[in-house]
């Protein structure tokens, strides 16, 4: 698409929404003005392609789909089914996985998926089987009891979340955690490492039906091999939840033991973070799987979202292009770099740097908590998340760390010299703000933050966001 297409583009969809609500127009506008003028080190965000952002908003969107390609509960759905089975070729492609299931709404929808899945191969099929009839509404009721029962009484193991790993993986508050008895392994102490014997050991223990493995703040490689020998080891299906680095299994930056595909029974990732891709869901799972994957509506979701399917399908092919793999190595590169220029200026990061797209700074260092820390780069211009940190004091509501990644910036072009100025930018920051009366309260010179939010903003001037789109 050419400069002046993207900018028609978005200028004349504005018009549209501003006939009808003007305050959404603006709100619109606004974010795209404030996402240019910040550095965005969210390691779970990322900027999507005109492309891809313009294929979700078209008529897709007033389609009901439920079912799968061809077997739809609704007629009508031919194009649908083109969208659908279009982003599904290019996950299987893209990710050498046999089977994908590209419904999902979201990273914790493509979860329950895959958690349902695993408990319908697991133990619905064998009820099935042993009471000698085809599905659950033919059990009797003494049957069906003891089926709701055994359903809700599976183990899953998987990794602590002041370790780095997601509430979606059995904790309390969220729904999984009231579907599983969980238990979590965390890291070494000393490394902030996993240590698979401990993994091993916890799996023996416990006996889990669900062994998860991924992250959402561990700034390391996963051996995928290790946990799944671990794995079989108990007779546990293997689960990883790639969401936050799909982009480098995509672009071939994660490749044999690191590579989760080849390993895992199932295989769940959001569509967006460094995927570059619509908010959105996936899984990716081998032919025994397949048949409960895609039963995922009505089993778990709500009716498909045929435009979202339209964006992910863009994306995934975007992702399919040699330029991609060159994007997910400098992913990789800039966070090393920003880790390096971190630990060179002082900073305390958890396990000493990264392998992956993430940075996890411990801000106990500079005498903060992740929340004062967190209110504090915002306030000059740049934009992370707090995040626990393993063992962590405070929490996580108020947290001990910041988490930042890479995945944004290196979309806008920013290199490795960009990110050893940024971490100058972090440093001076968190160096000048001091704590307040309360966990959540600092004190940080507004005249400071002023100028480093200038100093920010300079140093996207080189790197223009969506320079096509010119909303006037």
């Amino acid at each position: 698409m050419s400069l002046n297409a993207e900018s028609t583009a978005f200028r004349s969809a504005l018009e549209v929404i501003r006939a009808v609500e003007p305050r959404v127009a603006d709100a619109i506008g606004a974010e795209l003005a404030d996402q240019r003028e910040s550095l965005k080190l969210i390691a779970s965000e990322n900027y999507a392609s005109p492309a891809t952002l313009l294929a979700m908003g078209n008529w897709f969107s007033d389609k009901y789909a439920e079912g799968t390609v061809g077997r739809r509960f609704y007629a009508g759905c031919q194009n649908v089914d083109t969208v659908e089975a279009l982003a599904a070729e290019h996950a299987r492609e893209l990710f050498g996985a046999a089977h994908a299931y590209v419904q999902p709404h979201s990273g914790i929808d493509a979860n329950l998926v895959a958690f349902w899945a695993i408990l319908a191969d697991r133990v619905e099929s064998p009820a099935l089987k042993k009471a000698q009839v085809r599905q659950v509404n033919e059990l009797t009721e003494a049957d069906w009891f003891a089926l709701r029962r055994e359903l809700g009484n599976q183990r899953m193991l998987g990794m602590s979340l002041d370790a780095g790993g997601h509430l979606t993986h059995g904790f309390r508050p969220n729904i999984s955690g009231k579907m599983f008895d969980q238990r979590s392994y965390g890291t070494d102490p000393a490394t902030g490492l996993i240590d698979y014997d401990k993994v091993a050991e916890a799996a023996r223990e416990f006996k889990p039906l669900i062994l998860v493995a991924g992250y959402s703040a561990y700034p390391r490689k996963v051996n995928f091999r290790i946990m799944r020998e671990i794995a079989d080891s108990v007779g546990a299906t293997f689960m990883v939840d790639m969401a936050h680095f799909a982009g480098l299994v995509a672009g071939k930056v994660f490749t044999g033991d690191f590579d989760p595909v080849p390993h895992a029974h199932i295989v769940t990732t959001t569509t967006h973070k460094s995927l570059r891709g619509p908010r959105g869901g996936m899984v990716l799972c081998g032919p025994e799987l397949a048949d409960q994957v895609d039963r995922g509506c009505p089993m778990v979701l709500g009716g498909p979202l045929p435009h979202v399917m339209a964006a992910k399908a863009v994306a995934l092919a975007e992702a399919r292009r040699p330029d991609f793999a060159d994007y997910a190595q400098r992913i990789v590169d800039n966070a090393q770099a920003l880790a390096e220029g971190l630990t060179g200026r002082g900073a305390k990061l958890v396990t000493g740097g990264t392998d992956n797209h993430l940075v996890l700074i411990d801000v106990t260092g500079y005498g903060l908590t992740g929340r004062q820390a967190e209110q504090a780069l915002l306030d000059s211009g740049i934009v992370t998340n707090r995040n626990a940190v393993p063992q962590d004091p405070n929490g996580a509501w108020y947290t001990s760390g910041i988490r930042i990644g890479t995945p944004a910036l290196t979309s806008r072009g920013l290199g490795t010299a960009e990110m050893d100025a940024t971490a100058e930018l972090i440093h001076t920051v968190l160096t000048q703000t001091t704590s307040g009366e309360s966990k959540a309260k600092y004190v940080l010179d507004p005249a400071l933050a002023d100028k480093v939010s200038r100093q920010a903003s300079e140093l996207l001037t080189s790197f223009p966001l969506y320079p096509g789109v010119d909303l006037g």
